[in-house]
């Protein structure tokens, strides 16, 4: 938003459209995909592969600077992000700071553990899909 002038007393505001490079796809708040039940152990069965940071959609609106900025951030977690597809679409789960870092390095690329639950031996069973597997064997 930038300011022409003053026009009786009061700025007008005029808003520019963003041309420049967004990090992200989108940024979001929450995880919108149901829950996956994977631990650190099970994330680490996943091997890395490249994903373009503007592909993912962010489930953290905000960040820790200090964690930003810390050179040893990763040193007792995974080295690689934690992403879910589902539905199509790439939600960053864990490593929101690693991702920002490389994009400030210039980079467009992390490498990251993707969990598809767009396929369905990855999703777990829910305590509504127990009971209807039930009464279906009944």
């Amino acid at each position: 938003m930038s300011s022409d002038g003053c026009a009786g007393g009061h700025y007008i505001a005029r808003f520019e459209s963003y041309s420049g490079r967004v990090i992200f796809k989108s940024v979001g708040d929450r995880r919108p995909y149901p829950e996956h039940g994977r631990g650190p152990a099970q994330w680490a069965d996943l091997p890395p592969r490249q994903v373009r940071l503007a592909d993912l959609i962010t489930t953290k609106r905000t960040l820790d600077l200090e964690a930003l900025l810390d050179e040893q951030s990763t040193f007792f977690g995974d080295l690689f992000g934690h992403v879910v597809q589902w539905r199509g679409e790439l939600y960053l789960e864990d490593g929101l700071h690693r991702a920002l870092r490389t994009a400030l390095h210039g980079r467009q690329i992390i490498h990251a553990r993707v969990l598809d639950l767009d396929d369905p031996k990855n999703q777990i069973a829910t305590a509504s899909d127990s009971i209807n597997e039930g009464a279906a064997r009944r």
